[in-house]
């Protein structure tokens, strides 16, 4: 890993449907500052839309907030987590054409190339790599 090159992005936010396109809006920021090509800028903040998205959906707790991170290790991979306080694991739903939701983790297991869910001491991180 070329150590020079390798550059990381954290962010909380409050768990309100309108930081989902804060969220968005900064990762394609930051994505735009690290010179990442667009196609690749573009999965990104697609999956942290979607995380983000059910990290508000799903895991609202008073007080709490959810977390988004970025980690680019100067070559071609990009890691995404995103921190939540529900201890409760996200599953893919089986794909349904007359469903209006439920297809975010199928996209989000559909654009990367590994993706898991890492318990922690009050929550969970949902972490994402894509290789560019």
């Amino acid at each position: 890993m070329n150590t020079e090159s390798h550059r990381t992005w954290y962010r909380r936010f409050m768990p309100v449907v309108e930081n989902v396109a804060e969220a968005r809006h900064g990762v394609r920021v930051v994505l735009d500052s690290w010179a990442v090509p667009k196609d690749t800028a573009e999965t990104v903040a697609l999956i942290v839309t979607e995380l983000a998205a059910n990290a508000v959906t799903h895991a609202r707790r008073p007080g709490r907030t959810f977390d988004v991170g970025l980690t680019c290790d100067g070559g071609k991979t990009i890691e995404i987590e995103v921190f939540d306080p529900c201890p409760r694991h996200p599953t893919p739903k089986p794909y349904d054409p007359e469903a209006t939701s439920g297809r975010g983790l199928l996209l989000v297991e559909s654009l990367s190339d590994t993706w898991e869910v890492r318990e922690r001491e009050c929550g969970k991180t949902v972490w994402v790599r894509v290789v560019r």
